[in-house]
């Protein structure tokens, strides 16, 4: 899989020169003594800095998701600038992720395509506090539990990301994909949380490895703070609206 000129347009102007010469000498750090401090510094910079396009421009990776390839370049190096923050509208759009340096023995990082979402909606490629429940929790909602329903607003699924989810989903045989927002404890601002919810189940699906790949590529799409449940469309009566 190949970009083409007109999807992948370099010629948007350059990027923050000083953020460049930072990442640059970040990248120089050995992976054992890349800390929480570099993790930050790495993020503050890698947005905006001055990045050259890899060859081919964009691979499906072992994990079988699209990305761009993406190097960072040297003080005397000729090259046409690739920044991320101003290829925003490429990135959505054509569904890629994006791993930097993939060429070393070990990519120095990878962005989902979910994380390439996060910043566009907050300017942060990750969010740590968010009201969506833990990923890591079981999430079980009880009979009597009192929860609130509606519609996914743009700033959850923008249509960008929709489009991206709707194509999926129906390749792999939803034929109407829709989706909802639930909050529970919606009385306790505290301990609101929300999910984002999806129309078919394992069961439905009736192939365990089907709903697992699903749950994958969900998981690389959407950014890694959203929590996501299964419910089938007829237990919830006016809830889900198509993707």
């Amino acid at each position: 899989m190949s970009a083409t000129d007109k999807d992948i347009n370099p010629e948007v102007g350059l990027g923050d020169l000083e953020k460049t010469v930072i990442l640059n000498s970040l990248l120089e750090v050995p992976f054992e003594e890349r800390d929480q401090s570099w993790v930050d510094s790495f993020l503050a910079a890698v947005d905006q800095a001055n990045l050259k396009l890899g060859s081919p421009e964009v691979v499906m990776a072992s994990d079988g998701f699209p990305y761009i390839q993406l190097q960072n370049v040297q003080a005397d190096e000729s090259f046409q600038a690739f920044v991320i923050s101003k290829q925003l509208p490429t990135l959505l759009m054509q569904g890629f992720g994006v791993v930097i340096n993939p060429q070393n023995q070990r990519p120095d990082w990878v962005f989902s395509y979910g994380d390439i979402v996060n910043y566009e909606l907050t300017d942060s490629f990750y969010t740590d506090d968010s009201i969506f429940s833990n990923n890591k929790e079981q999430i079980i909602i009880s009979q009597d539990e009192q929860i609130l329903v509606g519609a996914p607003s743009d700033n959850i699924l923008p249509k960008y990301l929709r489009n991206q989810l709707r194509e999926f989903l129906k390749h792999m045989g939803i034929e109407k994909p829709k989706a909802m927002m639930i909050a529970r404890n919606y009385k306790d601002e505290q301990e609101v949380k929300q999910d984002l919810v999806f129309n078919f189940t394992p069961p439905q699906l009736g192939n365990e490895k089907t709903f697992e790949q699903i749950s994958t590529t969900l998981g690389w799409l959407l950014p890694k703070h959203y929590s996501v449940l299964f419910v089938e469309e007829s237990a919830v009566a006016n809830g889900f609206v198509e993707i």
